[in-house]
Parts: structure tokens; sequence; C-alpha cells
């Protein structure tokens, strides 16, 4: 393979190292939002504070899989920003401000974890909207 073949499959640009940050940090987000969804579905005992403490009044089952289905969704949109997939950068960018939305009506059943997520969600869309075309190679 020529050095040419090479410059035009691989990836390039400086930027290739924060949007592959950001899609694994995606996929982490996604997995923290599963283990939430799944813990709001077997012990609501365990939240700080009961259903009509948080900002929106739903029942924890309902949080469950609200977090569940927002994961999923973060975690194959991560994948997918992973592969280069140019779509999959600005999904990427729209589920980071619905999981900040989501963790800011959860934040007083979990402070902590739910602040985490802001914090990465921010770090995701910085990293997503700057030179995302850096990681898909060349044709």
């Amino acid at each position: 393979m020529s050095d040419i073949d090479r410059r035009v499959r691989a990836p390039h640009g400086g930027w290739v190292g924060p949007i592959v940050f950001a899609a694994v940090v995606m996929m982490v987000i996604g997995t923290m939002h599963g283990f939430e969804g799944i813990v709001a579905l077997l012990n609501d005992d365990y939240y700080l504070v009961p259903k009509d403490g948080l900002a929106i009044h739903v029942n924890y089952t309902g949080w469950g899989w609200t977090h569940l289905i927002i994961g999923t969704a973060v975690l194959v949109a991560g994948f997918c920003v992973l592969l280069g997939q140019v779509w999959a950068r600005a999904v990427g960018v729209i589920l980071a401000v619905v999981s900040i939305l989501t963790n800011m009506a959860f934040l007083s059943a979990s402070p902590g974890w739910t602040t985490i997520m802001i914090a990465l969600d921010v770090l995701v869309i910085w990293a997503l909207t700057f030179h995302g075309r850096d990681v898909r190679p060349r044709h």
C-alpha cells in the first residue's frame, strides 16, 4: 500500500482523539443511565427523595424506563460515532442535551451521580461539535 493510499484511508487530523473520547464517554453515559434505570425499577427506596420530591413527579418505574431508553440510545449513538458515522454526531449532541435535561429533572434523587453525568454530557457536546469529520476515512 502506497503512502497516498494510507493517507486516503486513515483517519486524520488532531481532533480524532477528542471525537474518540466523546464516543467512549457516550458509551459510558449510556451505561450509567442504564444502571440508574435498573436501580429505579428494582429499588424505589434507594434514592434520596420520594417521587414527589423530583422536578417532574413521575414514579420511579417511569424514571427507570426513561433512563433505560435514553441510555440505550446514547450507547448506540456513541458506538456509531466511534465508527465515524456522520449522522451519529448530530444525534449524539441531541441525545447529550436530552441526557442533561433528564439528569437536571432527576438531580434531587441522586445529586452526585447526575452532576457527573451532566458534566460528561457537556464534554461530549463540546467534542462532537468540533471537527468531527476528522474521524471519517477519506474516500
